[in-house]
């Protein structure tokens, strides 16, 4: 062997081994992954039916690759460019006071959506924070993941009032945000989240009392509200080994006088007509819509099956979300509410609503609909 290419081997090597040796420490080491769940946590697990071998499973067979493997899927995101894959610029915003939020009668139901999943609720007089990933980088290496479209959002966690509860539907890092939770947790009534998220939780500082794991078909109580967990198709992991390791789940918010319905993330499935069944019709749904490919078509859905979707939960109206802050697939940043809206048109029974980064939709009002997507793609054309 050449002097010279043995060198380069030797130094290549070395370098690979420290960086291996660099992301082992950091898996280990961050606290943005989170913690683990104890021993006799995972044996209540088994008892739901949902958790077998070490891992939780969907209620119908479910591959999260769909077209190759994990590796390959990356170095294709890496490597293939996707035109319009990022907007032109920050997405059009409107601010949200938090006098606003304090302000509001007990009949008020209104739905405010900061982009992406993260979504203010203020139903029977309470606040109700899903899935608030209100950051503008993205878990524990934010130099190597997508960065939030706009500099600011609508309202900084801090400037929240209190929240009666944070209902949060999986663990990934686009949901479930370390930075914000630290921000917001002295101001949180309960956390509610499905199993094995408390562990996560209970590392960041928030007191158990204020932690309230649930399965599928569980309920947590508030005043005047029911807070309750249906099936998703998805799967969960934050750090290396640990996939499946917590459940995931969507989410039925009940009042005396309304429903709301919100995804969560994952696939198509039987799932959506049943819980249309039991826990429908809803007054409005917020149904993921975006972040999809080919590659995982079994754990996100295509925009038609968003629809589809809403129409099985018997929703009246339907608020796409996860879209409008991270780029996390290869389709234009646009094309989700596109082609969910053009799908929602042979519906004339569902009214699909198209706000604006926080603006505010309120049921019984006129319902945002313009297509500011458009403009703002026509503008990037030019």
């Amino acid at each position: 062997m050449r002097k010279p290419f043995k060198i380069f081997l030797m130094t290549t090597g070395g370098l690979l081994g420290t960086l291996l040796l660099a992301a082992v420490a950091f898996n280990f080491l961050s606290p943005e992954l989170g913690g683990k769940p104890t021993k006799a946590e995972r044996v209540a697990f088994a008892r739901t039916g949902h958790y077998r071998d070490g891992e939780f499973r969907n209620l119908q067979p479910t591959e999260v690759m769909t077209g190759g493997s994990t590796i390959s899927t990356m170095w294709k995101f890496l490597t293939q460019t996707t035109p319009h894959a990022d907007p032109p610029g920050p997405l059009p915003l409107q601010k949200l006071d938090s006098l606003t939020i304090t302000q509001k009668t007990p009949e008020l139901v209104r739905v405010t959506w900061f982009g992406h999943s993260a979504t203010l609720v203020e139903i029977a007089g309470q606040n109700v924070l899903l899935d608030p990933m209100l950051s503008i980088g993205m878990g524990p290496a934010r130099w190597a993941t997508p960065k939030r479209y706009n500099p600011e959002l609508a309202i900084r966690p801090e400037q929240l009032p209190a929240i009666a509860a944070v209902l949060i539907s999986h663990d990934h890092y686009d949901h479930l945000d370390y930075q914000t939770v630290q921000k917001i947790k002295d101001k949180v009534g309960v956390f509610c989240v499905p199993l094995g998220i408390g562990a996560h939780l209970r590392a960041w500082g928030v007191a158990p009392e204020h932690i309230r794991e649930v399965s599928w078909g569980d309920s947590v109580r508030l005043p005047g509200l029911t807070l309750t967990s249906t099936p998703s198709r998805h799967f969960s992991g934050r750090g290396l080994g640990n996939r499946n390791s917590t459940l995931w789940t969507s989410w039925v918010i009940k009042s005396a006088a309304k429903r709301l319905f919100y995804t969560g993330d994952g696939g198509y499935g039987a799932h959506f007509a049943d819980i249309g069944r039991q826990y429908g019709p809803f007054d409005l749904a917020l149904v993921e819509c975006g972040q999809y490919n080919e590659d995982w078509a079994e754990i996100h859905m295509r925009p038609e099956q968003s629809v589809q979707a809403a129409l099985d939960v018997r929703a009246r109206v339907m608020l796409p979300v996860h879209w409008g802050a991270f780029t996390e697939a290869r389709h234009p940043w646009n094309e989700p509410v596109r082609r969910a809206s053009a799908a929602a048109k042979a519906h004339p029974e569902l009214l699909f609503t198209t706000p604006r980064l926080g603006q505010p939709v309120v049921l019984g009002a006129l319902l945002p609909q313009e297509h500011w997507w458009e403009a703002l793609s026509i503008e990037g054309n030019r």
